[in-house]
């Protein structure tokens, strides 16, 4: 039996709409493939979140307990031992903002670094976008993150602060710092992904981060060069713990300078990143 030429196997299969396996799609496509099949990231990231925890006694619980141990292991330090709390009305509500919401961004860019690398298997074994591998991933942070906020409204009035309309923009800045993590994901998944040292240059940028975003401190209070201060505080991560900490304190303002800042970073990172992402879609399964 005589094989047809590999030009009319061709022709064939693109009269009846059949694509190679491991083609990448076009962009308008893969964005469409991506919110068809949205509600797979909603459920791995769901299942994620809840299986992280079930191994102890405390289960769920401990989704707020580690953030709060560590705020108060920085209260001990850096407000009784180092005293840093020069220049904040309430520290410890400031404090315990930061150390929440950059344990969010820190932990969202650490999975989402690893999206590709940890689920080779999942990649192998099932045909999807694999942009659905970061997003899942930062949004099991999200939905890990969503205690601990509730939790802020019950420390934030404790310590001082009463509660005002402005609470209600926390959300939206949490949803911000969301979107700039899920961005800075689709960068780290890909890059790792393709060089699996860099996994372990990304734990030593987030401390860099934790010390230049103001977690412990007001930047304004401590950092003496104006020019440094400026960066520091228009540098994402410190924009974002601005943004929350001016949701929930009153003596922390909050202009319009700082949102759009904030908007623009997430703004950049999702949609850079998910280009950068999608251009190297059909190299994830080579592993």
């Amino acid at each position: 039996m005589t094989t047809p030429p590999t030009s009319s196997l061709s022709a064939l299969a693109a009269e009846h709409g059949l694509v190679r396996v491991g083609v990448r799609p076009s962009l308008p496509d893969y964005v469409r493939q991506v919110w068809v099949r949205r509600h797979f990231a909603v459920a791995l990231a769901g299942s994620k979140a809840y299986a992280r925890n079930q191994g102890s006694y405390l289960g769920q619980v401990w989704a707020v307990l580690t953030p709060l141990l560590w705020a108060g292991v920085y209260l001990l330090m850096f407000g009784v031992v180092l005293q840093t709390d020069r220049g904040v009305a309430n520290y410890p509500g400031f404090l315990v903002i930061g150390v929440f919401l950059f344990h969010f961004g820190s932990a969202s860019i650490q999975s989402g670094s690893k999206a590709v690398t940890n689920n080779m298997e999942l990649i192998g074994s099932l045909q999807f976008p694999r942009a659905l591998l970061p997003i899942s991933a930062v949004l099991a942070e999200l939905f890990t993150l969503l205690p601990s906020l509730l939790v802020l409204t019950v420390i934030v009035p404790v310590t001082g602060d009463p509660v005002q309309w402005s609470w209600l923009l926390l959300p939206v800045a949490v949803g911000l710092m969301w979107i700039f993590g899920t961005g800075v994901a689709f960068v780290l998944a890909r890059a790792v992904a393709q060089t699996r040292d860099l996994a372990r240059l990304v734990p030593f940028g987030l401390r860099v981060l934790m010390y230049g975003s103001g977690v412990f401190f007001s930047i304004n209070h401590y950092v003496g060069n104006p020019a440094v201060v400026s960066v520091l505080q228009r540098q994402p991560i410190a924009v974002y713990l601005e943004l929350g900490r001016g949701a929930l304190l009153a003596d922390v303002p909050l202009s319009p300078a700082t949102w759009l800042w904030g908007i623009g970073w997430a703004a950049v990172a999702v949609v850079g990143g998910f280009v950068y992402f999608w251009h190297a879609e059909e190299k994830y399964a080579r592993g």
